[in-house]
């Protein structure tokens, strides 16, 4: 599903027209976003948390020139779904 489909689906399912809808679609990902570019997390009550994570320093082997690289510590961003909205997906796809 793409943006333009959940603008789509929104708009049919409320009666909001579909410029409005996309306007606050991507209003919410930019505040979600520039949240998570600050260092903090966002929790959507039965949804899930979008959640900042850092990932410590590692080595890692570059084969075509056979030496080991440093790959720094970086902040990635995930998502951890509910627990309800985990066991409603599982239940459906069984």
């Amino acid at each position: 599903m793409t943006k333009a489909d959940i603008v789509s689906e929104i708009s049919r399912n409320t009666g909001i027209d579909k410029a409005t809808v996309l306007t606050t679609v991507e209003n919410f990902m930019e505040t979600v976003m520039n949240s998570m570019k600050s260092g903090n997390n966002v929790y959507l009550r039965g949804f899930g948390s979008f959640v900042v994570k850092k990932r410590a320093a590692k080595a890692a082997r570059d084969i075509q020139n056979d030496v080991t690289i440093i790959i720094p510590e970086r902040y990635v961003p995930t998502f951890k779904p509910s627990h309800q909205f985990a066991e409603d997906l599982k239940n459906k796809l069984k």
